[in-house]
This record gives structure tokens, C-alpha cells and sequence, in this order.
């Protein structure tokens, strides 16, 4: 564990040096158990990486990867994004992992696709029980990075005509795990045919989302 965690932290260390070469970083999904969909949203991340890579100057692989909160794998990627609309349960292991992998410098975005609030917030209380999820202001370094967002967290669907909420877990001052419910961003990255939203909702969608990338991978420790 402490070799993976070194190279982790050393992976992080580089990237601003690696990605201005040919370096490639690469993200992944979480897969989870539990019964939610884990796998929604399949081009979401893919065009995410187009994006940042086209916009923001980042090396991104395109071509995510699938890592379960158990696998050591896991600490591979620098980011990574979770998504569903039902039930997540994490067992011990992988939540005694992923609570590792996420104070050893990892990032985790959690987006709620519309049913899995209930059961997310029960799960990120078994991971960290000396945590509680904050609510992140306008004025955080995530809402002011490549894009500004003045109010913070953009509306992309409706559901419940609620507004959108952004709230994280922090450590140090460090935000280490972004979640998004009321707000389906993960929708708005999606092919521009999967939802038909309007071209400025879904680049509203795409420059959020990289603003999360971009400061996953210069936040690290």
C-alpha cells in the first residue's frame, strides 16, 4: 500500500510537467454495488475529456476507465466520477479504500443522476464518520478556475425544480469530494443527442466540468 500510495502521490507531483508533453492521465468511473446504475451516462466522460483537452490544455485518455472502490487500481487515476440513479453500498473494504485513496490526495466527484441522494449520503457517512458533507459556496477556487461561475453551481435538469446544490467533503482545506444532486451534470456531457438540451445549457455542463478536472489535478497535495 505505501509503494501505491508514493507513486500516487508522485503521479501528481508530474502532471503539470507530464501533461505538457505526451503524457496521457487517465480517469475513471466507480463502479459500485448495490444495485444503481453505475454505468449511466457512458459518453459523459469521454466528451468531458474532449473537451478539457481541446479547451483547458489537458492530456487527457478519452477512453476512461472502469475501477471498483475496492481495487488498488483505484489509486491509478487522479480523478475520479461517480454517478446512478439508485441504490450505492459500500462494503468495508472498499470503503476503508476509498476513504484511503481519497485522503492520500484523490478526488472523487459523486453527481446524483436523480435517486441516489438518499442513498449516497448514508454510504459517504460510513466512509468518513468524522466527516459531514459541507455546502460549497460561490466563491470556492472550483467555481473560479478555466470558467467562472459567479453563482456557483449551474441548473443543467430540472426534476424537482429544485435549486442545484454543490457540497463536498474537506480535509485540510482540501476539497476532496465534490457532490452534485439537483443539477445532472453528468447529462449535460453526454452525446448532444442523448437529452437535446440547449447548446449553451450543455456547454454550461462541459466548462463545470472542467473546472472539477482541472481542479482535481492541481488541488492534490
Amino acid at each position: 500500500m505505501k509503494n501505491t500510495l508514493r507513486y500516487f502521490g508522485l503521479l501528481l507531483a508530474l502532471f503539470p510537467l507530464l501533461s505538457a508533453n505526451t503524457y496521457s492521465v487517465e480517469i475513471a468511473v466507480l463502479k459500485y454495488k448495490g444495485g444503481g446504475d453505475w454505468y449511466a451516462n457512458p459518453s459523459s466522460l469521454t466528451n468531458l475529456a474532449l473537451f478539457c483537452n481541446q479547451n483547458i490544455g489537458t492530456h487527457i485518455d478519452p477512453d476512461y476507465a472502469t475501477v471498483e472502490a475496492g481495487s488498488l487500481d483505484l489509486f491509478n487515476y487522479p480523478f475520479v466520477h461517480m454517478t446512478g440513479h439508485g441504490n450505492v453500498l459500500f462494503e468495508e473494504e472498499e470503503a476503508r479504500n476509498l476513504r484511503t485513496y481519497l485522503l492520500a490526495g484523490g478526488f472523487l466527484h459523486v453527481d446524483d443522476n436523480y435517486g441516489m441522494d438518499q442513498y449516497i449520503r448514508a454510504e459517504l457517512q460510513a466512509v468518513f464518520p468524522d466527516f459531514e458533507l459541507k455546502t460549497i459556496p460561490p466563491d470556492h477556487a472550483i467555481f473560479k478556475q478555466a470558467y467562472f461561475f459567479k453563482d456557483g453551481l449551474p441548473k443543467i435538469h430540472q426534476h424537482d425544480q429544485k435549486p442545484p446544490k454543490a457540497e463536498g467533503l474537506f480535509n485540510q482545506g482540501r476539497l476532496m469530494l465534490l457532490y452534485t444532486s439537483e443539477c445532472d451534470l453528468g447529462d449535460g456531457w453526454e452525446d448532444a443527442e442523448v437529452h437535446n438540451d440547449p447548446p449553451e445549457i450543455r456547454l454550461k455542463a462541459l466548462q463545470m466540468g472542467a473546472n472539477i478536472i482541472q481542479y482535481a489535478l492541481s488541488a492534490a497535495p
